[in-house]
């Protein structure tokens, strides 16, 4: 039974230690055999860049020993040894021009060391150039460039003044790209996010983006076929269903895709978590949302232009687009309207939609309450609607609202909108697992939110307490709950009203159907 992988990026270990290992190699002979030298990939953290970056590199370096039983065995010209630059932002903490110039700088010189090649150029610009021109002229073949998270250094700092002038840093490092392209063989670069080519490469004008190329789409993640072959041994006794309900559905125009990182934790572990998500949300992220009052339901149902899923600026920064390069929106859908493509956005599983709700969850409750009132909350709230008693949730919320520290309010106006309030509900219900349906589409309207469990559908209606309308009567006057009578389930109508100057519920009605 061959180990698991977990968190192993160099290409030889996995091959040396006999690792489980989905063959990637196909997509290598792909981008060499095109006439194409530039080529760029976006992918969320832990997709498996970092591992294919290694593997290219061995390909490119000859190393056939590493390819036994692999696609690229017998589909490669392992005559020529390519020399290979790979400079990688990964580790690392850049904060400033000066952290820049050191770390790029470094990685420059110890591959011209490596090499043996002595460099005599004061900047890093300068040593990468210097670098490709001599390693063409030692080896007389074109230099294969790879470069792995080339933007971490600009979302380290995205919400600083200082990325301006990284960004300024990083686009003359890139530039060397574009002027030594008669010395170079080939240049793959990956990332998380797609900064507009103006910004960052405004020089690398030929740079294929395949991000969303179909034929691509599966060069990093798991498919199903990967799953159920390569780690058939840890899949013995395991649900698969509920496998796919957790970590699948991440979709780059091709098959779904497991994201490595979650799927072997799990093999590991045999216990559903949010593992990707638990390694590291960036805080920048959250507070876009909690500063531009974003309805946080609205991430269930996203339409975005084929064209927008290209703006991307330090100024300007696209909240949906960022969400779905960092991997907490994936595409579920492709529709043509008119000349232009459409791509529906969702959460990509289960691990992502608890996850990134219970993160949202965490903002508002840092101050005031402790791990165990914390624990209590959710346990009330989850057997609240389990056990068919919405009576109970009335009490628990209002609890939880007493717990946003009022000086939170202070900062902002965010009291005044009802859409604060029933965000609160939903990321309870989708941080507890449940089936939820947020603006939950009628003939006679929308819901705002419905709950399902195996027994029973929960209907919710939220107003503030200066509306004219009764949420409750807005429900049965719709008769929202028409959608569901053939399901043979209990079915609760639930009215919820808030306070803005109490700044919690005020009104908390139900009745069973």
């Amino acid at each position: 039974m061959k180990r698991l992988p977990i968190a192993r990026t160099v290409f030889k270990h996995l091959i040396e230690e006999n690792l489980c290992y989905v063959d990637k190699t196909l997509y290598i002979k792909q981008l060499n055999d095109s006439v194409e030298k530039y080529w760029f990939l976006s992918r969320p953290p832990r997709f498996g860049k970092s591992l294919f970056i290694d593997t290219l590199r061995a390909a490119f370096a000859g190393e056939k020993e590493l390819f036994k039983d692999l696609f690229l065995e017998n589909n490669w010209d392992w005559t020529k040894k390519y020399p290979v630059i790979t400079i990688s932002f990964v580790g690392g903490n850049i904060s400033n021009k000066a952290d820049f110039q050191i770390s790029a700088g470094y990685s420059v010189e110890c591959i011209a060391s490596d090499y043996k090649i002595k460099l005599i150029e004061k900047t890093a610009e300068t040593k990468f150039k210097e670098l490709i021109i001599k390693l063409y002229e030692k080896y007389k073949l074109g230099v294969v460039v790879l470069i792995d998270e080339y933007d971490k250094p600009l979302l380290d700092n995205i919400t600083e003044d200082i990325v301006y002038d990284i960004r300024k840093e990083l686009a003359g490092f890139y530039s060397v790209l574009k002027g030594a392209e008669k010395y170079l063989k080939f240049v793959f670069i990956t990332g998380v996010s797609k900064f507009s080519k103006t910004s960052i490469f405004s020089k690398l004008n030929n740079l294929i983006d395949i991000s969303l190329d179909k034929q691509y789409a599966d060069i990093c993640g798991y498919t199903q076929n990967d799953l159920q072959t390569v780690f058939k041994d840890y899949l013995i006794n395991v649900d698969l269903k509920k496998v796919k309900e957790w970590y699948d559905g991440y979709n780059f125009l091709g098959e779904n895709l497991y994201n490595p990182y979650d799927i072997l934790l799990f093999f590991k572990n045999k216990k559903y978590k949010p593992y990707w998500f638990e390694t590291g949300t960036p805080t920048f992220l959250l507070d876009i949302i909690k500063e531009r009052k974003f309805y946080v339901p609205k991430l269930e149902n996203i339409r975005i232009a084929d064209y927008q899923m290209n703006e991307f600026e330090l100024n300007k920064i696209e909240l949906l687009v960022l969400l779905f390069q960092t991997g907490y929106l994936t595409i579920k859908n492709e529709t043509e309207i008119g000349i232009y493509t459409y791509y529906d956005l969702q959460f990509p599983n289960k691990e992502v939609r608890v996850g990134f709700n219970e993160y949202i969850l965490r903002m508002f409750y840092t101050e005031g309450i402790n791990v165990a009132e914390r624990s209590d909350i959710f346990q009330k709230i989850y057997f609240a609607i389990t056990d068919d008693k919405p009576q109970d949730l009335e009490k628990t919320f209002k609890t939880f609202f007493a717990y946003i520290p009022h000086d939170w309010y202070r900062k902002n106006d965010i009291a005044k909108f009802e859409g604060f309030y029933s965000s609160m509900f939903y990321s309870f219900f989708a941080a507890l697992g449940f089936d939820i349906i947020a603006e939950d589409t009628t003939n006679k309207g929308r819901i705002d939110l419905t709950v399902i469990t195996e027994t029973s559908i929960f209907i919710f209606e939220f107003k503030m307490k200066n509306n004219k309308k009764n949420a409750l009567a807005q429900i049965k006057e719709k008769k929202y709950h028409e959608k569901y009578t053939n399901q043979n389930k209990n079915i609760y109508l639930i009215g919820i009203e808030f306070d803005e100057q109490q700044k919690n519920t005020s009104k908390f009605e139900y009745e069973k159907i």
